[in-house]
Order: C-alpha cells, then structure tokens, then sequence
C-alpha cells in the first residue's frame, strides 16, 4: 500500500478537484503499486473533509452491481461511496449541468433503513427486516478524476464517482411489491434511451446493500438506522448535456424527473 501521507495528499488533490470542477489525472497512472485498500483509504479521508467543511453524511451509493454497468465501464466488482445530505434532490429539480464534470445518469432503487445494518454475516433476508421503505431514485454520476482508461481504484477514490441523488415515485415496503420485477425506462427529451429491471443489480436489489454490510465490517464500519443506501443501477449510463430533460418511468412506483440547464 501507499504511505499515509500519499493518502492524504491525494485525498487533499480530488477535494479540491471537486470545487474547481477541474479533473485530476488517473491515479493509476501516476502511483505504481497502488491497490483497492488505498483508493477505500484515500476515499475515507476525503469524506473526513467534506465533513469539516460541513457536510452531513446521510448514506452509502453501491455501484457496478449490474452486468450492464461492468459491461460500460469494463470493471467486475461492486464498489461502494458515501453520500452527503447536500447530494440528495427531489424530482422536478433543475440541476446546474457545469456543476458537474462528465454528467451521466442511472436509474436505481433506494433503500431507507430503520434499523442498524452490521456485517460480518448480514444477509438479504436482515437487510428486507432493517427496511422502512425503497423509493425509486436516480444517481447523477460526477468525476473528479479523467475518465478515459481508470480502473476500479481510481473510482473507488473518486467516492465511486457520485455526483448527487434524485427521488421521487411511490415509497413502498419491501414486501408491497416483488423488488426483482421493478422495471424502468429511461428517457432523454422524451425518447427511451435505456431500460432495465432491478434483478440486475445481483439477482436482486437488497443484495448490494447486505454485500455492503458486510464489506463494512472489517472497518468496524455498519449501515445506521435512517441510512439512505443507492442499491445499485440497473441501467448502463445515460450521458446528459446542458438543456436536457431526464424522465424516469418506474411503472406502479411512479416517475422521477429532472432537468440540466
């Protein structure tokens, strides 16, 4: 691994990439040797930074749980970020498109816990217990490192590229509708650009977020009561420009919307 000292310079390096919207080069490419325990590392003392400047950790996104994301991206293993309470929006927001650096959209489900979640053997069946409600969300991706060539370490350390978090639709209880069966459409100014169904974030949603407790753990990290957990998309990633209209059809659940100008 890297000297903590590396960690912390480079965790120094992506906040600030984050406030001058300016994207750092693949760390990767710049630190030989480098492995997944660094980016979790890096990734942890960049949100110890977020929080001194304020920001209230509300939550974990879960990412690259679908065969369609590692398809697009080209990386085979679930990674995890944090999510902070000034990266969560309802539908019918408008976005500032240059907020953001290379904006991409997907669609997921949500998971509101009620009850704390803690590895090492969480299971599906503790997660659907520890569950208020799902709610259909989108994940707007952002990127404080380049994107052409990263690996699964660059995005780890770019808190698994989260950008912020849309809601909206119909809460439901884990046992109101068949979780693996939520479909959706997602459309771009009114034409379809993808589709999916939540089975394929790991053959079921809940999956990712007992892969997280227990991911967790060694850390002695858990899942909190009232965490807002990003199950995971089930779409590959929708590319969005300045005066785009996003429209998200989850069926029985509802609709989530929102718009970049």
């Amino acid at each position: 691994m890297l000297d903590h000292r590396v960690h912390v310079a480079i965790a120094d390096e992506l906040h600030e990439a984050g406030r001058s919207r300016t994207p750092v080069p693949l760390l990767t490419a710049r630190y030989e040797g480098m492995v997944v325990e660094d980016s979790y590392a890096i990734q942890k003392i960049w949100a110890e930074r977020q929080i001194e400047a304020g920001r209230k950790k509300v939550g974990h996104k879960i990412g690259l749980t679908s065969k369609a994301m590692q398809d697009a991206t080209g990386i085979t293993e679930p990674d995890y970020g944090v999510i902070f309470d000034d990266m969560v929006f309802e539908t019918g927001c408008t976005l500032e498109w240059d907020a953001y650096t290379h904006p991409r959209v997907e669609m997921e489900l949500a998971f509101v816990l009620k009850d704390e979640l803690a590895g090492p053997n969480c299971t599906i069946f503790d997660v659907l217990r520890a569950t208020e409600y799902v709610v259909p969300a989108l994940e707007i991706l952002d990127s404080r490192i380049e994107m052409e060539g990263r690996s699964i370490i660059d995005t780890i350390s770019d808190n698994a590229a989260m950008g912020v978090m849309v809601t909206g639709g119909r809460p439901v209880s884990v046992d109101e509708v068949d979780l693996r069966w939520v479909a959706g459409l997602l459309s771009k100014n009114e034409t379809i650009e993808e589709t999916g169904v939540a089975a394929g974030v790991l053959n079921h949603p809940a999956s990712g977020v007992h892969w997280l407790a227990n991911k967790i753990a060694p850390h002695g990290d858990v899942l909190e009561a009232g965490e807002i957990i990003l199950a995971g998309s089930f779409t590959r990633p929708m590319w969005v420009y300045k005066g785009d209209t996003v429209h998200a059809d989850y069926g029985p659940l509802g609709t989530v919307t929102c718009r970049f100008v």
